[in-house]
């Protein structure tokens, strides 16, 4: 006897596809938050070789790695010179990438007038993997076809408190043209320098990539971290009294941190101010912050500032600006201190405590839970 197959209603079809839906809807973001955790990982294994690369450096040198190696080729490289990346290539694996360069060539080539032929293009235009977040979504250099980076070196404690206290700081044998701010001797700083203990300092950190072609930005965009501003209604110098320099560093960070959502990055007669972040990575001068370092003076993950106080040409944030570690880790940013571990520290970080994470030897009482 044949008997009559009975195949789904369309109700019970509709009811497995909404199900099914529904299974989706609640297993991604399991799947993207594992995705993320991976990545942090890399990201947190990279800044953890940043920093035994620098272990390494201090046993053979007795000093930490200098923010750059200003005045060095500065004639043949518009006034930039070699960054701290570039002396810690043979702790990293990377022999045959340092023994390429050419230290008599410069850079950026201008000692031959307009137009010349930059120097150290087969090292400046390659890409290091392990100078990447694989957190970060921007896959195009900032200033192509120079290679980047998104980790940067620890500046220091708010420039108008305390200028160059990080410990990757420059040489020195520098001024700064507009204000004087002299650079004397601060560099290198070797390790029995860290008197706050190694364990309580910053060393280095993570910033999102500058964007190509420096478009301008408004503060509430998604890419409003890429972007410098310029912070007009408070402007604190550095030769004021500390009690007074603190007052008035804490009110330029609350006003950095409150930028108005449509507020433009940059200068309408230039740019966005949005590429400067990892310009290039081969290459550093001690006002040009972002491009390799960060400053502790606004909390992680908030606007990267320009101060009026700094001349006025510095778009890559000077000394007495606020140039804040980013990453698009959620709720904060990896950050790796002197003595070779990496914790992550959240953006509501209490400010004091980052303050003090960033000076080597400011002699502040910070405990490890504290950030």
């Amino acid at each position: 006897m044949r008997r009559d197959r009975r195949g789904f209603t369309l109700i019970e079809l509709l009811v497995v596809i909404a199900i099914i839906a529904v299974l989706i809807a609640l297993l991604l973001p399991a799947v993207q938050a594992a995705r993320e955790a991976a990545r942090r990982a890399q990201c947190t294994n990279n800044l953890k070789q940043l920093g035994l690369a620098v272990h390494n450096y201090i046993s053979q040198q007795n000093v930490l790695p200098a923010q750059c190696m200003f005045p060095a080729s500065q004639v043949e490289s518009w006034g930039w010179s070699y960054a701290w990346p570039l002396a810690l290539l043979p702790n990293l694996e990377q022999g045959p990438v340092f023994n390429a360069f050419n230290f008599s060539a410069g850079l950026f080539g201008n000692a031959a007038g307009a137009g010349a032929t930059p120097g150290n293009t087969t090292v400046g235009y390659l890409q290091l993997g392990m100078l990447l977040c694989p957190s970060e979504n921007l896959k195009v250099q900032p200033s192509r076809p120079w290679g980047t980076t998104n980790y940067v070196g620890n500046y220091g404690g708010p420039g108008p408190i305390s200028r160059w206290s990080g410990t990757v700081v420059p040489l020195g044998s520098s001024l700064m043209p507009t204000t004087g701010q002299g650079v004397a001797n601060l560099g290198p700083v070797g390790i029995e320098s860290i008197r706050d203990g190694t364990s309580n300092t910053a060393l280095f950190s993570e910033r999102l990539l500058g964007i190509f072609g420096a478009p301008r930005v408004q503060a509430n965009s998604v890419d409003r971290l890429r972007g410098i501003y310029v912070v007009e209604s408070i402007s604190v110098n550095f030769n004021l009294a500390p009690d007074v320099a603190t007052v008035q560093s804490r009110a330029f960070a609350q006003a950095c941190r409150n930028l108005p959502g449509r507020y433009l990055s940059g200068d309408a007669g230039w740019d966005g101010w949005t590429n400067r972040s990892g310009y290039v990575w081969v290459a550093g001068y001690p006002y040009h912050v972002v491009v390799s370092g960060y400053i502790h003076f606004t909390p992680p993950n908030s606007y990267s500032c320009h101060n009026r106080a700094d001349a006025s040409w510095l778009s890559f944030v000077g000394p007495l600006g606020a140039a804040s570690p980013t990453s698009n880790h959620p709720s904060g940013v990896n950050v790796a201190l002197a003595d070779g571990s990496v914790r992550f520290v959240k953006d509501t970080v209490n400010l004091d405590a980052w303050w003090a994470l960033g000076t080597r030897n400011g002699g502040e009482v910070l405990s490890s839970d504290a950030y």
